[in-house]
């Protein structure tokens, strides 16, 4: 029996691709910026805070980042608290690694025909496009990727914590609440580095209502997506076997 003939393995081998793709992928795409009142054709919904006021407008990577949540908190149930370090280090390794070949891409001299290859489609010149697009700013890289280890290992401790003081019940609990807690934390960090003390140089107030606003729509993305947890859980426990799955379990909460 070889090392991928074990379900365990391979199970945690596609839930760190996953993981790791969807956190490179965030970043990535996180650079646009939508309103996502217009996209789901609402009427415009004004917030008010901290004496600011905008409308409801995230970046593209809220589309992945619940699923991470989710991510997190199963390989906590399976794997334990080395598994999710072990996938969000590396994780981090990739997204550095990705923006490094993004910046040498950008530093590469084009093909002169290429430049103004898409003007029909509106983009006049495609090498300033793609440079504005994967070029991010230091700032946002460092913000980012220092908020998402912080956010991780305090998911990780909370996790946890409430599992050991549930036990086996309560799978909702110690999903929601590790996943609320990291990500109050994370929210306000990422945009502190990025916007605050970054050439931007946001006020407080700014940072407090804009941190305020996508803390609210994480956490309603973590309790909405509840029952995927549940449904995961049980299909992994098939896949793997009812007493297989027991072991992991018991020795993810001892971990």
């Amino acid at each position: 029996m070889t090392l991928l003939d074990d379900r365990a393995t391979r199970l945690f081998l596609v839930l760190a691709a996953f993981f790791a793709v969807n956190a490179v992928l965030a970043n990535f795409i996180g650079i646009k910026i939508f309103a996502l009142e217009d996209t789901l054709g609402l009427a415009p919904f004004e917030w008010s805070l901290f004496g600011q006021s905008g409308s409801l407008s995230f970046t593209a990577g809220v589309l992945v980042w619940p699923l991470i949540f989710v991510l997190t908190d199963l390989v906590n149930e399976f794997y334990g608290r080395r598994g999710v370090r072990f996938i969000s280090l590396l994780s981090v390794g990739l997204i550095v690694y990705g923006f490094l070949f993004a910046y040498a891409a950008i530093a590469l001299v084009p093909a002169g025909w290429w430049v103004g290859a898409a003007q029909a489609n509106g983009v006049p010149d495609q090498q300033a496009a793609f440079a504005a697009i994967f070029g991010q700013g230091l700032w946002s890289i460092l913000g980012s990727t220092v908020a998402f280890l912080i956010g991780q290992f305090i998911d990780i401790a909370i996790f946890v914590r409430i599992r050991r003081l549930t036990g086996e019940r309560w799978v909702w609990l110690r999903a929601t609440g590790s996943t609320a807690i990291s990500q109050l934390i994370d929210s306000f960090i990422v945009l502190y580095i990025a916007f605050v003390i970054g050439p931007q140089a946001w006020p407080t107030s700014l940072w407090l209502a804009v941190g305020t606003v996508n803390y609210g729509y994480k956490l309603a993305a973590a309790i909405a997506l509840i029952p995927l947890i549940y449904l995961a859980r049980r299909a992994f426990t098939a896949w793997l076997g009812r007493e297989r799955a027991e072991q992991l379990r018991m020795a993810a909460a001892q971990g």
